[in-house]
Parts: structure tokens; C-alpha cells; sequence
């Protein structure tokens, strides 16, 4: 398992994890985006955008990368940043396969991506993040399962994944939806020739989304790593859109909103890695700093009330448009 190798890191932010699907395209759901990137979206802005997020993620203790073949160039970025700095080698690296990016560098498409887990996008997105990629590749995560993904079933499929973990790449698979706990228990269930087929599990989870939690603590007794996505809810957490309660105890640890709703993830026991989804250094900062949040009782049961209906946060979510 790749993720062994942070276990032996000694930096409080080893377990936050720096994800690119808000910088590696000009388009996404993210609150205050506008802001954040302000109007030059072009390639090269983007990918300059990228490569000073990964130095700084990794200068302070970040060693986690998460891209997706949908997240636009995300590979890419990621890919020339590993290339220019030969030396660094004690990072982990995670993609996923699934959904196809189809927004043509607009932020205003109709379309941004369409999903499709057949073994044919598996074969061709397999073939396009290797070119990319290469042996730098430690983690493909089947992306957005949810209980009626012909992932869960398809043999054929299940083979080919097995045939690449033989290669050492590790599998995994990443949930999305009001039934992520469904697709979680279903997943686990999956094996090739008598054994798991998955070592890693991504989800959502979050103060306001908190329903997969019993199944991910399975997943983690189960042996697989839990990645936690979309820890601010897109930036509902975060300021200026944080709710009161989590204005309040933020003022009260001294630090943002976004590193309190963070350090709510990291104090779950089976939370392996949580993922920034941070577009500028200065949100980076603030969300490291989710490592060193120390969150009493009192504040915690405050906290807890956030806690929406999965079928209501799943519907919100949906409804944010593009930016």
C-alpha cells in the first residue's frame, strides 16, 4: 500500500492531502470561485496556478496528490510539476477513471463531463493517464460509484483492475450521492479469485454530510484507506459562506472556518487522508492549519447540529451551478 509510506512521516499535515479538481480546469462548483481565480483561466495561468499549490502542499508536509480524468489538465499540471523536480520521490499519487472531461476549456459549457464505467473508458482512460503519468501512478480509483454502477458487477471490468494491481498500481474507488454507504458495503464485497479488489476507498464527508461515516469506519477495519473528499462542502463550510456555528468556534480557536470544518474530518478515527481542495496558497495555509485544531466537546456537540438530511446536502449540491 502506498499510503505506508506516511506512516512513517513525522509532519502534523501528512494526512491532508492536496486535491486538483478546482485548478485543473477553469470551470467547477466550488463557492466563491470568481474570487479565487479571478479572470485569466488559461492553460498556462492554471498550470502556474498548479505548480505553486504543489511546491507550497509540499513544503509544508503535504504528500498526498489527488487528479482525476476528468479534472481537466489535472494529470497533466501534475505530471510536468513531478517531472521538473526528479528528487521528489516520497509522494503518493491518485487518479481516477470514470467520468470524461468534455467541457472544451469553458467554464460555461453545457456539458463539463460525462460518466461511463464500462471497460472500454477504462482502457482508454488506463492507456491516457499512463502516457501522462507513467510509473509515478500509485492509486486508479474508479470515480463516483454509487450502488447502480455497473462497476460493482461488470467481471470483466473487476479482471482488468485486478490485472493492473498485479502491476503494483493500487485500486480504488471513489462514491458520490445520498447512498454512498450502499455503494461502500456493495464495493467491499468485491473480490477477484477469492480477495478484495479494492485497497482505498474516497468519499464524501463533511459537518454537513456525514451519512457514509459508519460504513467508511467498516472500510478502514476492512483494512482500506479512507480518503476523505469535499471536507467544506464546496466552500459551504468555508468563509464567507460558513454557517454561524462554524463562525463561532472558529473564532473561538483562533483560526478560519475552513480549518475548523477540516480538523471536524481528521479527529475521525478510520479518516486516513483528507483532501484541500485549495485553489490559492493562502486557502492551503489556512486549511493546514486544520492539523493543529484542537476541538473541545462542547464545540464538537455544536457542530454536530449542522448535520443535514444525505437526499437534501446530495440535492444542494446538485443545484450549484458552474463557475
Amino acid at each position: 500500500m502506498p499510503f505506508a509510506r506516511l506512516a512513517t512521516a513525522t509532519t502534523p499535515t501528512c494526512h491532508i492531502g492536496l486535491g486538483l479538481a478546482a485548478v485543473g480546469r477553469p470551470g467547477y462548483i466550488n463557492l466563491g470561485r470568481e474570487e479565487d481565480l479571478g479572470t485569466d483561466r488559461s492553460v498556462a495561468a492554471l498550470r502556474t496556478r498548479t505548480h505553486e499549490l504543489l511546491d507550497a502542499a509540499y513544503a509544508q508536509g503535504v504528500r498526498y496528490f489527488d487528479v482525476a480524468r476528468s479534472y481537466g489538465r489535472s494529470e497533466e499540471f501534475l505530471a510536468d510539476w513531478l517531472t521538473a523536480r526528479p528528487g521528489i520521490d516520497d509522494v503518493v499519487i491518485g487518479s481516477k477513471w470514470g467520468y470524461t472531461y468534455t467541457a472544451g476549456w469553458s467554464a460555461d459549457a453545457e456539458t463539463h463531463e460525462v460518466k461511463d464505467h464500462s471497460v472500454q473508458t477504462y482502457d482508454r482512460q488506463r492507456a491516457e493517464t499512463a502516457e501522462l503519468l507513467g510509473d509515478r501512478l500509485d492509486l486508479y480509483q474508479i470515480h463516483s460509484v454509487t450502488p447502480d454502477s455497473p462497476a460493482l458487477t461488470d467481471k470483466e471490468l473487476h479482471a482488468r483492475l485486478a490485472e493492473a494491481a498485479a502491476t503494483g498500481i493500487t485500486i480504488g474507488f471513489s462514491t458520490s450521492g445520498p447512498a454512498q454507504a450502499d455503494a461502500i458495503r456493495a464495493a467491499l464485497a468485491v473480490t477477484v479469485d477469492g480477495e478484495p479488489l479494492f485497497r482505498t476507498v474516497q468519499s464524501t464527508y463533511n459537518a454537513l454530510e456525514t451519512s457514509a461515516g459508519p460504513a467508511l469506519a467498516e472500510a478502514h477495519d476492512a483494512g482500506l484507506t479512507v480518503i476523505v473528499k469535499e471536507g467544506m462542502a464546496n466552500g459551504r463550510l468555508a468563509a464567507p459562506h460558513a454557517p454561524d456555528v462554524v463562525r463561532a468556534v472558529a473564532e473561538e480557536t483562533g483560526l478560519g472556518c475552513d480549518a475548523v470544518a477540516l480538523a471536524v474530518v481528521l479527529r475521525q478515527p478510520w479518516a486516513g487522508v483528507v483532501l484541500s481542495g485549495a485553489a490559492t496558497i493562502a486557502q492551503l495555509a489556512s486549511n493546514l492549519h486544520a492539523a493543529v485544531v484542537d476541538l473541545d466537546a462542547d464545540q464538537l456537540s455544536r457542530l454536530a447540529t449542522l448535520v443535514e438530511e444525505p437526499r437534501a446536502y446530495w440535492e444542494r449540491r446538485g443545484s450549484l451551478p458552474w463557475h
